[in-house]
């Protein structure tokens, strides 16, 4: 949301007509809040909406929409093949700022798991100190022939890649699986591309961070996490739906794994009582806004998606479309047709 409001002026004085709905902080707006206040509109702009699925019943509510323009960089709650087939436009903002801050996060976490800093915090306010049982990993390669962990990234896009360059001067063995990418993006990230029984059996840490689609969806089951070596850790900063809740409490409880921490859950926020949040120190939790990191993320978002609304206003295409094979459609629709 751009609370500033910079944008909202922005295009009210571009001739738009501005309608902004009420937010639930730390949720988001809901699709049916969303049908509630846009009917009839021309764009939708903002954030994810949370608890619904922008479908064919939804963009029928809204025959003269021409697209749909995100803030964010994940599209999993809008239906793309029925965007495309009704020729609305869906435009995300895949801007540094998002996914480097979801990169830095992740190593955040990857230190916290291996140095055991919130188990080393709690004991000291306790009234304790040294204690073996505090023992943290270390990472890297050493001259005297410890060869360091292995960190397996599953997806080496924009967030994985940078995961992968944040590593680098730590001296880890880079394990990657991504089968959308050619073998010269492995070697420019120093990364040796596997397959992900491969990248599970021998990683000390997987990390996540693969697009949610129909084939990512519970991508790490019950059966993945059983090939991953005993004592590793996992880590999601991607989407809440690509994992397993449950079976990765299983095996936390079981101490297969010895932690996991978590910025996406499959329903968010959790319930109350959520199984996940009784686990202790074996999981750390983040409320998804790993990449929030002050007014500079959103800040180098909303000119993005400012221009793509002003753009298709104009009867022109935008830029950062997801679903290009709506353009033509679209183009015999809109094109040309400036309503400001």
């Amino acid at each position: 949301v751009d609370e500033s409001g910079e944008s909202h002026r922005f295009l009210r004085a571009e001739g738009c007509e501005v309608i902004i709905g009420e937010l639930t902080r730390g949720i988001g707006m809901t699709r049916e809040a969303l049908i509630g206040i846009g009917s009839g509109a021309d764009v939708l702009m903002g954030a994810t909406i949370r608890g619904g699925l922008l479908d064919r019943d939804f963009f029928e509510k809204f025959p003269d929409l021409r697209v749909v323009s995100k803030y964010t960089i994940g599209i999993e709650d809008v239906d793309l093949e029925v965007a495309t087939d009704l020729g609305v436009i869906i435009t995300h903002c895949p801007t540094e700022a998002n996914w480097g801050g979801v990169a830095e996060g992740t190593l955040g976490f990857i230190l916290a798991l291996l140095k055991r800093l919130r188990e080393r915090d709690a004991h000291v306010k306790k009234g304790g100190w040294r204690s073996p049982d505090l023992r943290g990993i270390y990472l890297g390669r050493r001259g005297d022939g410890y060869t360091g962990i292995t960190v397996g990234i599953v997806g080496l896009g924009r967030v994985g890649s940078r995961v992968a360059d944040l590593l680098a001067p730590w001296r880890v063995r880079i394990l990657a699986c991504d089968p959308y990418v050619d073998r010269a993006t492995f070697v420019r990230h120093d990364s040796v591309g596997v397959d992900l029984p491969t990248l599970l059996r021998e990683s000390d840490v997987v990390t996540l961070h693969c697009s949610l689609n129909m084939q990512t969806r519970g991508l790490i089951g019950k059966e993945e996490l059983a090939l991953m070596k005993p004592g590793a850790v996992l880590v999601n900063t991607a989407r809440g739906a690509i994992l397993d809740l449950d079976a990765l409490c299983d095996a936390l409880e079981e101490n297969r794994l010895i932690g996991a921490a978590l910025d996406v859950l499959p329903e968010e926020p959790p319930e109350k009582g959520a199984r996940v949040c009784s686990l202790g120190d074996k999981v750390i939790l983040s409320p998804h806004m790993i990449s929030a990191n002050g007014a500079g993320t959103l800040a180098a978002a909303i000119p993005w998606a400012t221009e793509a609304t002003l753009m298709a206003l104009k009867g022109n295409v935008p830029n950062h479309v997801c679903n290009v094979d709506a353009v033509p459609k679209w183009k015999k629709r809109f094109g040309g047709k400036a309503l400001i």
